[in-house]
């Protein structure tokens, strides 16, 4: 199993109403096929009054394995239900890696 499905598999426990695991390691100086670097977009009703440092502390629990080993960069944008249908469900883009050109 990949590494962005093992994500995703895990991640459902969060009983998403949206979810996007983005593999955003050819944006980086690694060789190709690698999975390094993810943008996780996770959308759950389970976020509700916790405080972002939070929702990022229960999803590195869930991912220590990932986190520990392979994975390299995890960024994280966890919204409610309501929060994602405030921001137009939109979140922000990646920055270019500045060591992704060589």
């Amino acid at each position: 199993m990949s590494i962005q499905s093992s994500i995703e598999e895990k991640l459902q426990a969060f009983e998403p109403a949206f979810l996007q695991v983005e593999n955003e390691s050819h944006r980086h100086a690694v060789p190709p096929n690698s999975e390094t670097h993810f943008k996780v977009t996770l959308v759950s009703d389970r976020f509700e009054g916790l405080m972002p440092v939070k929702r990022h502390q229960q999803l590195y629990a869930l991912l220590a394995d990932e986190l520990s080993g392979p994975v390299h960069a995890l960024a994280l944008h966890l919204y409610t239900l309501q929060e994602w249908e405030a921001s137009g469900q939109a979140r922000p883009d990646s920055p270019d890696c500045r060591g992704g050109g060589r």
